[in-house]
């Protein structure tokens, strides 16, 4: 079943079918979710606001409009927004939005140099894109690493497809500044370090 034929389903009292929706997205929702924790060291509370994501849109799935936006682009604005909702919590909690993400490293005796560097490496690429300002963070991710396009990415945001353009022109650009201090490479080598972060 599409998901317009899920939805009209559930909204028609088949409510055991959302589990089916659940399996479809939630992978991918746990990812972001995931990435947009990094930043504050919350990588712990990813499942839980990944289920408060699919329990909020259960509660309002009878307010989705699909000649709005597509199931995938609303849940990912639900999830952004309890993302950012838990984020400004904790901050009020004074609890430091700024740190960068701990990446463990094997102990240096039992880890060949190539992989200490490339852990280092990855620990820097993640750094540079915590530090990115919230809403280029989330068009980044939403690109790299969840492979949406323009037009799904500017729905979440609320942005206009040009705007998310920018945004991404931005934040490519602030990554490979922050990480050119570091490793002196050419760019088209530094710009292969996310797929370093693809894999793990």
């Amino acid at each position: 079943m599409t998901d317009s034929q899920l939805i009209r389903e559930i909204k028609e009292g088949n409510t055991e079918l959302y589990s089916e929706l659940m399996a479809k997205y939630q992978k991918k929702i746990l990812s972001f979710i995931y990435h947009m924790l990094r930043g504050a060291k919350l990588e712990m509370m990813a499942e839980d606001l990944c289920s408060e994501t699919f329990y909020k849109a259960f509660r309002s799935l009878h307010s989705f409009r699909e000649v709005d936006a597509s199931f995938s682009t609303w849940l990912y604005t639900i999830s952004r927004n309890t993302v950012l909702s838990e984020l400004r919590k904790q901050k009020a909690a004074h609890l430091s939005l700024d740190d960068t993400t701990y990446v463990p490293l094997a102990p240096y005796e039992a880890a060949p140099e190539q992989t200490l560097l490339r852990n280092e490496k990855v620990a820097l690429v993640r750094e540079a894109i915590n530090n990115l300002p919230e809403k280029q963070r989330s068009a980044l991710v939403l690109r790299e690493y969840e492979g949406l396009d323009y037009q799904e990415i500017a729905g979440i945001l609320g942005q206009t497809v040009s705007a998310v353009k920018s945004l991404l022109f931005r934040a490519r650009a602030s990554v490979k500044i922050q990480l050119e201090k570091y490793f002196h490479e050419p760019e088209p080598a530094l710009m292969k370090v996310y797929e370093e972060l693809k894999s793990r």
